[in-house]
């Protein structure tokens, strides 16, 4: 800390030195006509003396922040990154003059500069810009965290700036942006990603809309939501925890095909693929069914893994991941079948229970109510470590969500029986995609039958008011939405975050967002 007092100290002394020159250290503008790419890859050697002085005609100006000084006498070097790369800068003191080499002289690591000049090849055979002017943009006063030495062949010391530790990497994003490139680098992908996932929908037609951040009833998951108030209306407010029953109003409102890119907010824990506040893409399509949603989904993220590596295979943490169409289907009850060699059809509640037990497997006992609940953590407790390859899990039990259609073989008058019996369990028309054990993504055939949506909200209701965590409480204007009529209907979320995880070899969900939630220090 007293190393970093003392930097911080040298740099306000520079900063008065440079105030002392009569220099702005904090221009207003500068105009930028070129880039260290560009600059790399169009640049080409001079065939004789006169087309090399011709080339010094033809001037470029560059801008960026100072990654390496070597300081000399009356000529040096540094280099300067830029949001294409990274270009070295040769200065002389007779070609700046006095003042600007003087300011030169002034100039650390981390500061930002502009500088005009042409470019050239060093006797080194490195592509440069030989500076006939420099401009300081903008003194930094904190230094880059971490300064390594490196020393040339020759005994000179080049200084460069790294940064490594983890934790501050995240709380200070800005400097793990300077100073390590993949990390930008990751970033850039997850906006290819994006733009891939976009653009695949609307070569479908698909819509994209906005829906409300802060919601009156929080919906569409089971979820705890972030609560907040508004003053001037004096009522409770929530952060959304989904944007699903804003987006189904718009189905009934007559949009047959639309998408939402979203923040979501669950007041929740956070882990390696978990942060509170998450990015979710959902996409609900009028006159379609589940099988449509699968179809669209895989292509989907197919094409968001070519738009990023021009191959749908890629290495995961040393796995390889074949994300080419079309994916495993796999419907839950056979996945524990082929796992647990049990059929739970042919169980009764209890013995699934017993099954879990035997095996030491843990579940939360206040589920213990619902088979179809039962049948579910059994399926997440033994089955979800096995689902590495891009695979669509089918058919869930109908108390995992109230929103969905119930498969299209049961006749009105099964389900009406089947009710009845608590060791019947209804299976509903929704999948989960599952790639490298981890959750994907969700999706329905939606529920448009209005009388049957009111009874399993109001049954959610009150499993919540029973002690069940995580329901959400009964939104009469949506039920009113499906009572006007919603055609039959398919809809998906997908986690965009996972995606973008899985898809640029990152660890963690913390290194996909710029800005991961932190406890302060």
């Amino acid at each position: 800390m007293q190393e970093t007092n003392d930097l911080v100290k040298q740099r306000l002394l520079a900063l008065e030195e440079i105030k002392k020159l009569g220099i702005n250290p904090y221009p207003h503008r500068f105009d930028v006509t070129a880039d260290s790419a560009g600059i790399l890859s169009t640049f080409k050697d001079p065939a004789d003396e006169a087309e090399a002085e011709e080339q010094k005609k033809k001037t470029v100006s560059v801008a960026g922040r100072i990654m390496a000084i070597r300081k000399m006498g009356k000529a040096s070097f540094f280099q300067i990154k830029d949001e294409s790369g990274k270009i070295q800068i040769y200065i002389r003191q007779n070609d700046v003059g006095e003042q600007l080499y003087k300011l030169f002289k002034l100039l650390d690591i981390g500061d930002i500069v502009g500088v005009n000049g042409f470019v050239f090849r060093t006797k080194m055979g490195e592509v440069s810009v030989h500076a006939n002017s420099i401009e300081l943009l903008a003194k930094t006063i904190q230094p880059l965290p971490v300064v390594k030495e490196e020393v040339t062949e020759t005994g000179e010391k080049i200084i460069h700036d790294a940064f490594a530790d983890v934790e501050l990497r995240y709380r200070q994003r800005y400097i793990d942006l300077i100073v390590n490139e993949h990390v930008k680098d990751t970033f850039v992908k997850r906006t290819k990603i994006i733009h891939s996932i976009k653009r695949t929908l609307e070569k479908y037609n698909f819509f994209e809309v906005e829906t409300p951040t802060l919601q009156s009833i929080y919906g569409g998951a089971n979820a705890r939501p972030f609560a907040t108030h508004h003053n001037a209306l004096d009522i409770p407010l929530y952060l959304r925890i989904s944007n699903e029953l804003y987006l189904k109003r718009l189905v009934v409102g007559g949009f047959n095909r639309v998408y939402e890119l979203v923040k979501d907010f669950r007041n929740e824990g956070i882990d390696r693929t978990h942060n509170p506040e998450f990015s979710q893409i959902e996409w609900y399509q009028a006159y379609g069914d589940y099988n449509d949603s699968m179809n669209l989904f895989e292509e989907v993220v197919e094409n968001a893994c070519l738009a990023v590596h021009k191959t749908a295979k890629v290495d995961y943490q040393g796995t390889e991941i074949d994300f080419s169409r079309p994916w495993k289907r796999l419907k839950m009850v056979d996945a524990i079948s082929e796992k647990c060699g049990i059929d739970v059809l042919d169980m009764k509640k209890a013995d699934i229970i017993k099954y879990m037990n035997d095996k030491n497997i843990e579940f939360d006992p206040k589920l213990s109510h619902s088979k179809g609940l039962v049948i579910a953590a059994l399926f997440e407790a033994a089955c979800e470590e096995d689902l590495v390859q891009p695979t669509f899990v089918l058919d869930h039990p109908i108390d995992t969500t109230p929103l969905c259609k119930p498969l299209r073989r049961y006749s009105m008058q099964q389900l009406e029986e089947m009710r009845q019996d608590p060791e019947q369990v209804i299976f509903v028309e929704r999948f989960e995609p599952y790639i490298n054990k981890w959750e994907l993504g969700n999706s329905y055939t939606e529920l448009n039958d209005p009388v049957l949506q009111r009874k399993l909200l109001e049954e959610q209701v009150e499993r919540g008011r029973g002690g069940e965590e995580e329901t959400h409480p009964l939104d009469e204007d949506f039920l009113r939405a499906i009572e006007i009529g919603m055609p039959p209907t398919t809809g998906v979320g997908l986690g965009v975050d996972r995606l973008v995880m899985l898809l640029t070899n990152s660890q963690t969900i913390r290194d996909v967002l710029f800005f991961p939630l932190m406890r302060p220090l």
